[in-house]
């Protein structure tokens, strides 16, 4: 565990509001924070999505695709000897 000392310049009614709904917890922040990121990470995978989606490039066919799944492990093979 790493421990993590913050500061907030928040209103004071928003951090009454916090403290009464036991959010400055460790356990609540914890869980704030992991949620944050994993919030962060979807949304980047939305926007890569997006940008894939904009390339307008046609699909893959099942051969590409078991081409590529055959160039990996392979490649894993060679890397394991």
């Amino acid at each position: 565990m790493t421990t993590v000392q913050l500061t907030l310049n928040i209103p004071e009614s928003l951090a009454l509001a916090a403290n009464q709904a036991g959010l400055f917890k460790p356990e609540a922040m914890e869980h704030l924070l992991r949620e944050a990121v994993r919030k962060k990470a979807a949304d980047e995978l939305f926007v890569i999505a997006d940008e894939l989606t904009a390339l307008d490039m046609p699909p893959m066919t099942m051969e590409e695709i078991q081409a590529d799944v055959n160039a990996v492990r392979a490649a894993r093979r060679a890397s394991v000897r």
